[in-house]
C-alpha cells in the first residue's frame, strides 16, 4: 500500500478529536474511532486499486540515438479493463542522460489509451541502459495506491549527433559559404585532374593559363583542375591515457572522434576510401578502407563505444598494423595529443618510419587552457609556478611539433573548438596540391 495526500489530509483532521481529548478525555474515543474509519476505508480502497493485468505500460525509444543531443522517449500506457484508471507512470532513464519530466500523471477511460513523451541527453559516446516502467494506480476513493513494475529495460546507443555530422560536414564542404567553424578556401587551379576550362579570374596562378584556348577565343582561358579520386584515407585515434583529459564537459578523445567522423564524411563525398584503426594499449578496432555513403555507418558503429583509458599507447602495434595492411599510399591522419617530448617520441619515431610510403598528418588536439597561465604575469609563487609549468609545457608541444614537421609529417595543432575546420582544410589542401 502507499499512502496518498488525500489520506494524509484526512489522517491529519483526525487529530483534532485528540488534541481535545487533552482537556475532555472523553473525545480520545473520536480520535480511535476517526482512525480506525479511516484505516478501514483505505484498506478497501487498495482492495479495489486495479491489478497489473489492468494495465499495459511499455516503452518506445530508438536503439540508436544521438549524444549530446536532445532525444525523444515515449511512454504508452494502455487501459484493459471496462472501469476508469488514474494514476502515475515514471520511468527509469538512463542515470549517464540528462532527462526531465519522466513522471507523468495519467486518467484513462475504459479501455482507453495514452501516449506521454519526454526528452533526454546523454551525456556521452557509448551504451546507456534504461530501467523498467513503474506505475502507481489510485483506487476509486483516491486514499491509497498500489505499485507496479513493468519490464522494460533497455540499452540503447548513442552515437555522435549524426544530424549535426551532416550539417556540419555539408557545411564545411561549402567554400563559397561562411560557418561557425571556419571557412574553407579552395583555389579553383587546385588538384591535378583536368575538369574544365573557364574564363581567367584576376588573382588565378598564370601557369594555369591555357594559352591555345586563350588565342582562340581571344580572352584568357583558365584550366580547372580537380583533386584526384579513390585516394586512400588512413583514421588512427589514440584512445590512451594522452586523450583522457577534458576540454569543459568531454575528453579529447570525444572531440577527435567529431573531427575524424566529420573528416571521414568529407572523404567519401570525395570518393576517397576511409579506413580506421582505434588503438590504446593494444589496438581495439579496425576497418579497412573502402568507399560509399554505407561505410560512414560501419565508421559509427566502429566508433561510438570508444573511452579513453589510462594505459600507454602502443604506436607501433598500431602503425605496424596498418603498414602491413596498407600496401597503397595513404594518407595516415592520427589523432594524439603530444603532451611532451618524452610521451610523443613514440609518434616521432613511427612516422620517420613510414613517411617512405604514406603521408603521416599527425592531429594534435591542443588545450587552450594551457596558453593563458603561460602568458599570465605572476602576481604570488604559486602562479609564478603555474606559469613556469604551462610555458614548458607549451615548449615542449612547440618542439615536439617542429620535428614531426622536419621529419616530413604534416601536423595540425588546434583547439577542440576549432579541430573540425583544422583538420578538413589540411585535407582539402593536401588533396588540392596533389601530394598524395
Amino acid at each position: 500500500m502507499v499512502p496518498t495526500s488525500r489520506l494524509a489530509a484526512l489522517a491529519t483532521l483526525g487529530l483534532l478529536p485528540a488534541v481535545v481529548a487533552i482537556a475532555w478525555p472523553p473525545a480520545v474515543w473520536a480520535a480511535v474511532a476517526f482512525d480506525l474509519a479511516l484505516l478501514a476505508a483505505a484498506l478497501v480502497d487498495l482492495r479495489r486499486c486495479p491489478r497489473a493485468r489492468a494495465l499495459e505500460a511499455r516503452r518506445e525509444v530508438e536503439e540508436v540515438v544521438s549524444a549530446g543531443a536532445q532525444n525523444r522517449a515515449r511512454l504508452v500506457v494502455e487501459n484493459l479493463s471496462e472501469r476508469p484508471i488514474s494514476g502515475t507512470l515514471a520511468d527509469a532513464p538512463p542515470p549517464t542522460a540528462d532527462a526531465a519530466r519522466f513522471r507523468h500523471p495519467f486518467s484513462l477511460p475504459p479501455r482507453g489509451r495514452v501516449e506521454l513523451t519526454y526528452l533526454f541527453n546523454p551525456a556521452a559516446r557509448g551504451d546507456h541502459h534504461f530501467g523498467d516502467l513503474h506505475l502507481r494506480v489510485r483506487g476509486p476513493w483516491g486514499l491509497a495506491q498500489r505499485q507496479y513494475r513493468y519490464a522494460a529495460a533497455k540499452r540503447v546507443k548513442a552515437y555522435p549527433d549524426l544530424n549535426a555530422l551532416a550539417r556540419d560536414a555539408l557545411a564545411l564542404a561549402r567554400p563559397e559559404e561562411e560557418t561557425g567553424l571556419a571557412r574553407l578556401r579552395r583555389s579553383l587551379g587546385e588538384g591535378r585532374e583536368f575538369e574544365s576550362l573557364r574564363e581567367y579570374i584576376p588573382g588565378d596562378d598564370v601557369r594555369v593559363i591555357d594559352w591555345k584556348a586563350t588565342a582562340k577565343r581571344q580572352k584568357p582561358i583558365a584550366r580547372q583542375y580537380e583533386p584526384e579520386r579513390n585516394q586512400t584515407v588512413m583514421l588512427l585515434l589514440d584512445c590512451g591515457r594522452h586523450m583522457v583529459s577534458r576540454i569543459g564537459e568531454r575528453t579529447k578523445l570525444d572531440h577527435a572522434v567529431d573531427a575524424a567522423l566529420r573528416l571521414a564524411r568529407i572523404s567519401l563525398d570525395r570518393g576517397d576510401q576511409i579506413g580506421l584503426c582505434a588503438f590504446g594499449s593494444k589496438v581495439s578496432a579496425y576497418l579497412p578502407p573502402k568507399r560509399g555513403r554505407q561505410h560512414l555507418r560501419a565508421l559509427v558503429d566502429q566508433l561510438y563505444p570508444l573511452q579513453p583509458e589510462l594505459v600507454e599507447s602502443d604506436y607501433d602495434e598500431a602503425f605496424g598494423l596498418v603498414a602491413s595492411r596498407i600496401k597503397r599510399r595513404s594518407l595516415l591522419v592520427t589523432f594524439t595529443d603530444l603532451l611532451d617530448e618524452d610521451s610523443s617520441r613514440s609518434v616521432l619515431n613511427r612516422t620517420l618510419h613510414v613517411r617512405a610510403r604514406h603521408l603521416p598528418l599527425v592531429v594534435a588536439v591542443a588545450d587552450s587552457a594551457l596558453l593563458g597561465p603561460a602568458r599570465a604575469v605572476p602576481t604570488d609563487p604559486e602562479t609564478a609556478y603555474t606559469r613556469a609549468a604551462a610555458r614548458r609545457i607549451v615548449r615542449e608541444r612547440e618542439r615536439t611539433i617542429a620535428r614531426l614537421r622536419d621529419a616530413g609529417a604534416h601536423v595540425v595543432n588546434a583547439p577542440a573548438t576549432e579541430l573540425c575546420a583544422a583538420v578538413i582544410n589540411e585535407y582539402l589542401e593536401i588533396k588540392g596540391r596533389g601530394l598524395l
